[in-house]
């Protein structure tokens, strides 16, 4: 049984129930949706959903707080007097394999202010990443293999982030 499919069709049950199909009232419904689940976890089966859907937020919150991070610096970097960039071109080792899990690190982490991913080598061993901030390349290096990547891949692959392959 697919139970996301299961969740968001007891969210649309709630909103057509409340009659407010907006996103606010579908979020309350998938919230309320997911936690029925949870409770009826032994009567319908058991299911990696209720871990992933713990990941997937936990992902989340991680990327938001980097996000806000690399803003704050960017900003303050911009507004004070001085520049502190330290531009270098990192070549990150990828644990990533599928053409889905290499854009997908390429895209979070050019979507990051202060970094921009340009290329991935020909033999997908490598992204070579363009950093703002970055003293040492074995930092920022360590950084996103052990951050950004290990949990991303942790959540793409359905496995605990201390799971994934260095």
């Amino acid at each position: 049984m697919n139970y996301l499919m299961l969740n968001i069709g007891l969210a649309l049950a709630w909103a057509a129930l409340t009659g407010q199909f907006n996103p606010a009232n579908l979020a309350i419904g998938f919230v309320l949706g997911y936690a029925t689940l949870f409770a009826a976890r032994r009567a319908i089966g058991p299911s990696s959903y209720f871990i992933k859907v713990r990941q997937v937020i936990s992902f989340l919150g991680f990327f938001l707080w980097e996000l806000i991070l690399s803003n704050l610096r960017v900003a303050y970097d911009v507004l004070t007097p001085g520049l502190a960039v330290q531009p270098r071109i990192v070549a990150v080792p990828l644990d990533a394999q599928t053409d889905l899990e290499i854009t997908a690190l390429s895209f979070l982490i050019s979507l990051t202010p202060g970094s921009l991913s340009l290329d991935v080598s020909t033999d997908r061993r490598a992204l070579f990443v363009h950093v703002m901030y970055a003293p040492d390349a074995d930092v920022v290096r360590r950084e996103i293999k052990n951050g950004l990547e290990r949990r991303l891949l942790a959540v793409m692959r359905g496995v605990a982030p201390q799971e994934v392959t260095a």
